[in-house]
């Protein structure tokens, strides 16, 4: 996915301030051997291309005064309530160096298991990306993951998915996390309604009436 960024020369919240009212966005591109470079890009273009799966997870051609540049989006700064993106940060992406990245997870096959087609079970899909480290000539655009061997009481964690070659999970200390979580849904019981007893009624009545006299001994 290719996109335009412009060098800027000034930098601080004063002439990022500026910049956004005239419709840019400013930026950062870091990494690698060379300095830092400031960047600006066209905000309305900006703002369609971060709606794209793609820039968000694979590798990108920036065109930068005349040159391509291969970058990794690395941070995006939202405005609080408006629909504004008021900084952006990319990396470099050189060819030696592994990268961990975030990929999006495609999920397949949920319907013809053997848990939501037969057993019962409610299927969450608890992590919709995942992160992986590879070199950049391995990362995937997504992860495939077919659930349709998901059964009752079998949950699929991240250790479970086959990855492509080259592709490790990054787990950053945790163990093994939840994909998918797998939860038989238990149906509610209705209960059968409780008869009204009026509190005034005698011992003995029923429905709040009073009981009746015993008869008297001839």
């Amino acid at each position: 996915m290719k996109f335009v960024a412009f060098e800027r020369a000034k930098q601080g919240t004063g002439a990022s301030r500026r910049l956004r009212i005239t419709g840019r966005t400013p930026g950062i591109v870091y990494g690698g051997t060379a300095e830092p470079i400031l960047i600006e890009i066209d905000h309305n273009a900006l703002w369609h291309a971060i709606k794209k799966e793609a820039f968000h997870g694979s590798i990108l051609e920036m065109e930068l005064a005349g040159k391509e540049h291969k970058v990794l989006l690395r941070d995006l700064q939202m405005h609080p309530y408006k629909q504004q993106v008021q900084h952006i940060d990319f990396q470099r992406v050189e060819a030696r160096t592994r990268m961990t990245v975030k990929v999006p997870v495609h999920f397949s096959g949920e319907e013809e298991s053997p848990a939501f087609k037969t057993e019962n079970c409610l299927v969450t899909h608890v992590l919709t990306e995942m992160t992986v480290s590879c070199f950049p000539a391995d990362i995937p655009d997504f992860i495939a993951v077919d659930l349709g061997g998901l059964t009752k009481g079998k949950s699929l964690h991240v250790k479970d998915v086959v990855l492509p070659k080259g592709v490790k999970a990054a787990l950053k200390g945790q163990v093994n996390p939840v994909m998918v979580s797998v939860t038989p849904i238990v149906e509610e019981v209705e209960a059968a309604p409780v008869e009204a007893v009026d509190p005034k009624a005698k011992p003995g009545a029923k429905g709040g009436k009073p009981a009746a006299k015993p008869a008297a001994k001839k």
